[in-house]
């Protein structure tokens, strides 16, 4: 018995001091749990989701994309998709959320620099425009809802809510400036904004079905549409 309550005694016993300071010896550390990272692993996940649908519908178009396809290409399974959308719909609709609706309300929501002009400022799109849609992957997506559309009037419906209308609105503000500013002769011209902007549609489609038998300088070509309404810039 005495032997016995000797090891009790010996495995509870505190850890001996030390002998220089008298202070009791540390205890072995413990390592924290780790912070938790599911949120970021999920936005992860979701962005992994975007990115497949995106090189899936540019592949395939809308009709014949699979959420097999997109989960096989994001590298999760067919269940995690739900987790994140309800449907292809919606996650197409968060594609163009992403990818096009920010740049649209940075072109929108920046204040026209002082002194310029309205011509340098619709010039100003049109540059961005072509740069950041007409020759990238967002371009690919424009055309896709130009071709397919007419079969889903919601994805449509949505591309106009989000951009088109937005795109329209600033140009039209834009336009009835230069109208103001006596820049614009043509005041009709703010009830069509569509003429404004209607290069940078031809330049998305060009870029797709003819450039490889003409390729197209959409800039110069815009800059020669600006003329027509702006008249021909001086030259000194």
């Amino acid at each position: 018995m005495a032997n016995e309550m000797t090891k009790k005694t010996r495995k509870s016993a505190p850890k001996p001091a030390n002998r220089r300071t008298g202070e009791m010896a540390p205890a072995a550390p413990v390592s924290p749990k780790p912070a938790s990272n599911r949120a970021e692993r999920a936005a992860e996940r979701r962005g992994a989701i975007i990115e497949a649908a995106m090189d899936e519908f540019i592949a395939r178009g809308f009709a014949a994309t699979r959420l097999d396809d997109v989960a096989r290409r994001a590298g999760v399974a067919k269940g995690t998709i739900y987790l994140h959308f309800k449907d292809k719909e919606s996650m197409f609709e968060e594609l163009i959320r992403t990818a096009i609706v920010p740049m649209i309300n940075r072109l929108w929501g920046t204040p026209p620099q002082p002194g310029a002009s309205v011509r340098d400022m619709v010039e100003g799109f049109a540059k961005t425009f072509i740069e950041e849609v007409a020759t990238t992957r967002r371009g690919d997506l424009v055309r896709l809802i130009v071709a397919e559309g007419p079969r889903f009037p919601e994805v449509a419906d949505f591309y106009y809510r989000e951009v088109v209308s937005r795109g329209l609105a600033g140009m039209r503000a834009l336009i009835e400036l230069g109208i103001a500013r006596g820049e614009i002769k043509q005041k009709n011209l703010a009830r069509f904004p569509q003429i404004m902007v209607a290069p940078a549609l031809i330049a998305v489609i060009w870029q797709s079905l003819f450039s490889r038998h003409a390729p197209l300088d959409a800039l110069e070509m815009f800059r020669v549409h600006l003329d027509l309404i702006f008249g021909e810039r001086r030259t000194t």
